[in-house]
């Protein structure tokens, strides 16, 4: 089964990293990926562009309502995503090697396959 390994963060929360803190961060998922590459349960990866650049959108009564940010009345916002192809409990245990799960959220979710 595919399940999303979803990570959430704040922009103040990336935003206090130092240089050198972001560039382990981005090293230790390069790693996580050539693991998860060699195993065979990468899907896809992906990273987000920042918050400043989402849009939500909402149709009200017909019209499309549009607002800057990704917010869904939450403080986090979606960074990136993993989609891996493996057991529930494996992804499970994916997901607490992700650097983010040290210090943030990261969710995990049947990703649907239905016809």
């Amino acid at each position: 089964m595919k399940y999303a390994l979803m990570i959430y963060g704040t922009q103040a929360g990336y935003a206090a990293f130092s240089p050198e803190e972001f560039q382990t961060l981005v090293d230790r998922h390069d790693a996580w990926i050539a693991r998860l590459r060699d195993s065979g349960e990468l899907v896809a990866a992906q990273g987000l562009e920042g918050e400043d650049q989402a849009r939500s959108v909402r149709v009200r009564d017909g019209i499309p309502v549009v607002t800057d940010g990704p917010f869904v009345e939450a403080k986090e916002f979606l960074a990136s995503f993993y989609i891996v192809e493996c057991s529930a409990g494996r992804a499970v245990e994916l997901a607490a090697q992700l650097p983010e799960a040290e210090f943030s959220a990261v969710e995990v979710r049947p990703v649907y396959e239905g016809s």
